[in-house]
């Protein structure tokens, strides 16, 4: 793949692409609207920038035009992750990847044209779940900068409750992608699923959230 590269966005995921496509030599323009990330990654991008991207001006003025490829990796900012990207589109950007929060998103994203639609968590979660089945989760514990896996012994307080009960995604924005019962590993897994004592709950999502779950859990522990 040749070319530059624009990524807007340095949360962890826009972080990370930022890394590694410039470890392997490419030229990035990192672009976020909080100075402090922009900061981190002054001597790590070819480029790093304080800007708007939901102003077309702001996008015109940066040349954003003459990237080969630009990614949105915005996060919470659905308003914000779809206009930049309509943005772009207007503004003829040959390649657009946008970062999807969630269904939603993505329908909208590909009614406006993105190239590229992703899903950092959701795919995340399939591939572990499928590597369960043939290799220890142990494997699988160190996945990125951006995501983590953890396990979770069920405590008394959540056994006997159903996924939907625990609603660990909005509470804490993160999925779990399998059970563990005995030597048994259960993958397919339904919104009214029900946790039993002794299970084991693996959970994939950003670093954050899961301190934040692993917070609460073990403030609940029977």
């Amino acid at each position: 793949m040749n070319g530059e590269f624009a990524v807007i966005g340095l949360g962890r995921f826009g972080g990370s692409i930022v890394r590694e496509l410039s470890k392997n030599g490419y030229d990035v323009l990192a672009i976020d609207s909080d100075e402090e990330r922009v900061n981190e990654y002054m001597g790590i991008a070819t480029h790093s920038v304080i800007a708007d991207t939901t102003d077309e001006n702001v996008l015109k003025s940066l040349g954003i035009r003459n990237f080969d490829h630009v990614i949105v990796a915005i996060g919470e900012n659905i308003q914000a992750s779809i206009l930049t990207t309509l943005i772009l589109k207007e503004l003829g950007v040959k390649s657009i990847t946008v970062k999807a929060t969630n269904d939603y998103h993505e329908k909208v994203l590909r009614k406006i044209g993105a190239d590229f639609i992703v899903h950092p968590e959701r795919d995340m979660g399939v591939r572990i779940a499928n590597g369960l089945m043939s290799s220890n989760i142990l494997d699988y514990l160190d996945l990125s900068q951006e995501f983590s896996i953890v396990e979770i012994k069920v405590s008394d307080r959540m056994a006997n409750k159903t996924l939907i009960d625990l609603d660990l995604r909005s509470k804490y924005g993160a999925n779990v992608v399998a059970i563990k019962r005995g030597e048994n590993v259960m993958i397919s897994l339904q919104a009214d699923e029900v946790i039993e004592k002794g299970d084991y709950l693996v959970v994939i999502g950003e670093n954050e959230d899961l301190d934040r779950l692993e917070r609460a859990i073990h403030k609940v522990k029977s």
